[in-house]
């Protein structure tokens, strides 16, 4: 099977013998759920059953079932050789000879470009984490912690105590999260076990959520950003239309959930203030329950402030930029249409928790956040080579392009609604 190879069966899953050759047309219709092969390195491999036992979750291994997964596969795993030993009884052929070793969208000259930078600041130390950094910014967490409830505790709950108070665990909590998501991708320590261990400790013992819960959904949205149907942070539950493709299907199909026209105005009131204090205490009191992974959660004043920090850092990075189906695309590519940055300063690494570095972020989502600064000029030097788009924005025009954006595509949504 396969051009230019021999014409052999596939080996039974399992089996660690590869028996096959195969050409990108037919990897390729091996992408449905009860079938799905992706290829690592010219590799074939067949992870049908494999994607259930995913440490990531099934879904963000199945999002690349027929493509070429080989730069998500490096950007996620800190140990490749760790890995392989995982890949190798899935293994059930290799690319034929006159394959190209990516597949059709993907631009060879970025993807070798992008690997010799990966391979460059990888050798430079950029990887490796300062742990006096994230020694600091927790202490800075647990002060915060223990000054407000020592403060209730000695002072009482008086107006102005509470609302101090409130105010400091929100500080915390923030912080907090932007601690977790430095372990949950495994950027500070060596071994990925302690990165794990430390992450729970984090999101479940200082925040109440669910370590499972977060790294299912967060790295499917690393994995295929802002694409429909793969990326769950652009599925807002028909309560938004995003971008400049949804808009238009929804209108042309007479779909109304709500007066999308106006949702760059309900967005203050739906979105900053009940994402994580109603969407996400959902999500992970469902996960409690499904997967009885027990943890501590409680929404309370700091969650709903917290919210608002939330949502504003991290949809100012996304909303923005292009929301589409699947395009195929090379790694840097996907992931610079899909991000920009926030200008930097002391006051924007704090404020964001360094993810005013998005785009350094999701294309080397295991590099230690003190380091994005370090590898800024070489991607931008990279981008300007191959015309890819680089943006970089004020804090606050990141906010108020979110606004506009929803304003722009609720517009299309009426147009298409009425005209079409």
């Amino acid at each position: 099977m396969g051009g230019g190879g021999q014409q052999t069966e596939p080996a039974e899953p399992g089996s660690g013998k590869a028996s096959g050759v195969y050409t990108w047309e037919e990897v390729q219709k091996h992408c449905s759920r009860k079938d799905q092969w992706l290829v690592v390195n010219r590799k074939v491999y067949n992870i049908t059953q494999w994607a259930k036992r995913h440490p990531g979750g099934s879904r963000i291994i199945s999002h690349y079932a027929g493509e070429d997964a080989t730069e998500a596969f490096s950007a996620f795993h800190p140990d490749l050789k760790f890995v392989q030993k995982f890949l190798k009884p899935l293994l059930v052929g290799e690319l034929a000879v006159t394959e190209p070793s990516q597949d059709e969208g993907k631009n060879a000259a970025i993807i070798k470009d992008f690997e010799s930078l990966r391979a460059q600041v990888e050798k430079e130390g950029l990887f490796k984490a300062k742990p006096l950094f994230f020694c600091l910014h927790l202490g800075h967490i647990l002060l915060l912690e223990a000054l407000a409830w020592l403060m209730v505790t000695y002072w009482g709950t008086s107006w102005t105590m509470t609302l101090l108070c409130a105010l400091m665990l929100t500080i915390s909590q923030s912080q907090a999260g932007w601690l977790q998501h430095d372990f949950g991708h495994l950027s500070v320590f060596k071994k990925s076990r302690w990165n794990h261990l430390v992450h729970k400790f984090v999101i479940g013992h200082l925040k109440g959520a669910s370590a499972n819960w977060w790294n299912h959904r967060h790295f499917q949205h690393h994995a295929k950003p802002n694409i429909m149907k793969k990326d769950p942070d652009v599925n807002m539950l028909a309560v938004f239309v995003l971008g400049k493709t949804q808009p238009v299907e929804y209108g042309i199909k007479k779909i109304k959930h709500m007066p999308y026209n106006h949702q760059h105005k309900y967005f203050f009131l739906v979105g900053p203030p009940l994402l994580i204090p109603i969407y996400f205490h959902m999500q992970i009191m469902n996960t409690m329950i499904t997967r009885r992974d027990w943890v501590v959660s409680f929404p309370d004043t700091a969650r709903f402030l917290e919210s608002h920090w939330f949502v504003w850092v991290t949809q100012m990075n996304h909303i923005p930029m292009e929301i589409e189906y699947e395009k195929n695309q090379d790694w840097l590519t996907m992931q610079l249409q899909a991000t920009c940055n926030i200008e930097q300063s002391l006051f924007n690494d704090w404020f964001s928790g360094h993810l005013n570095f998005q785009i350094e972020h999701h294309l080397f989502p295991m590099m230690p956040r003190h380091n994005y600064h370090l590898v800024v000029p070489r991607v931008r030097a990279m981008c300007e080579k191959h015309g890819v788009p680089y943006e970089i924005k004020s804090l606050w025009r990141g906010m108020a392009d979110v606004v506009s954006s929803l304003k722009t595509s609720g517009e299309l949504w009426l147009d298409a609604y009425l005209h079409k």
